[in-house]
């Protein structure tokens, strides 16, 4: 859609019009935006039920109380806030200019979505932590990760979530209703200071996204090594009958660390990169808006790579729609395929 239909589907109109210092509104309208605000609307409901579907099966089902599955329940409980309450305020953000909840959760709502946002990916960086230490160190695996200390670290990162979150905002004015800047009524505006940018950009991108690249590419290593030892074996025990043994683990390994990679990159490359090339960044600008639905994205694909590809969750779901979880000992039913 170009600039000259744009501002055909865009109506002026007020936030208050009973108030005279009332915000004026841009109502976006025409069938793009329609298009637009069912595709979001589908992403959030996605995103909420998706999640849902992850936390009720790994705190039900007490095969699934391990630490790498408290983790992935870390990430799906960050991913289902993101979904159930910042998703629904960015879409009215998006068709709507105006802010109609008032100056307490205009201060509040700029905090919830950070502290959201960063405990996601915090429970990232411990899932590939997790998953290094598993892989590189096998043996010790069990006595070294308990679900002790995954508790411990995922209330270290959740804590840690709050506390820079609440400090970010605070020193940039946007913590009380004094600091939060009205130039009309309705309007509900966070701006960035340049310097804070550039911390935010190290603390919740780089440090995050190096941390992540370099186990999973210690993991992959590792895991093409194990592969290939595998595959000697195998080679020696079946040489004289001249069979070929298949690298598949080695394949799926490398397909789900690239997905695991490129999706991370692709949904968080737009939101932090995008807006270092300005001096101020204000959240109610429609680019903003745009790129930050990127990493929002995040939080929908988060439990389609963690979860639903693991055999456990199809049979999780099943219990769960088919209502057996509300049998008295369905908390101690298998949800592992049973091999034959």
């Amino acid at each position: 859609m170009n600039i000259t239909e744009y501002q055909q589907n865009t109506t002026i109109q007020y936030c208050f019009p009973d108030n005279n210092s009332s915000c004026r509104k841009e109502v976006r309208a025409g069938p793009a935006s329609v298009v637009v605000f069912f595709f979001l609307s589908c992403v959030s409901v996605f995103t909420v039920f998706l999640n849902l579907l992850v936390i009720i099966s790994i705190s039900h089902f007490k095969q699934l109380h391990t630490p790498t599955n408290l983790l992935i329940l870390s990430l799906s409980v960050a991913d289902l806030l993101v979904g159930l309450f910042v998703m629904p305020v960015r879409i009215m953000d998006f068709i709507d200019s105006c802010w109609y909840l008032g100056k307490t959760l205009c201060a509040l709502f700029p905090v919830i979505d950070y502290i959201t946002v960063s405990a996601s990916v915090g429970s990232l960086v411990l899932i590939a932590v997790d998953r290094y230490i598993a892989v590189n160190d096998p043996l010790l695996y069990s006595t070294r990760i308990t679900v002790c200390k995954t508790s411990l670290f995922i209330i270290i990162a959740w804590s840690w979530a709050v506390f820079y979150n609440v400090i970010l905002m605070y020193f940039n004015n946007h913590l009380l209703h004094s600091q939060i800047s009205a130039g009309c009524y309705g309007e509900c505006v966070l701006v960035m200071k340049y310097s804070w940018m550039i911390v935010d950009f190290v603390i919740t991108f780089l440090v995050p996204c190096s941390v992540i690249l370099v186990l999973y590419s210690v993991i992959f290593k590792v895991a093409r090594r194990q592969a290939k030892a595998v595959r000697t074996v195998r080679n020696g025990a079946t040489n004289k009958h001249g069979t070929k043994v298949s690298s598949s683990s080695e394949t799926k390994a490398a397909k789900t660390l690239a997905i695991v990679i490129f999706l991370y990159l692709a949904c968080w490359i737009p939101f932090t990169v995008g807006p270092l090339s300005v001096e101020d960044v204000i959240s109610s600008s429609l680019v903003v808006n745009l790129v930050s639905w990127f990493m929002y994205i995040n939080s929908s694909v988060n439990p389609l790579i963690y979860a639903i590809f693991y055999p456990w969750f199809k049979t999780s779901v099943m219990y769960i729609v088919t209502c057996r979880i509300f049998e008295s000992s369905s908390s101690s039913f298998s949800v592992f395929p049973e091999r034959l």
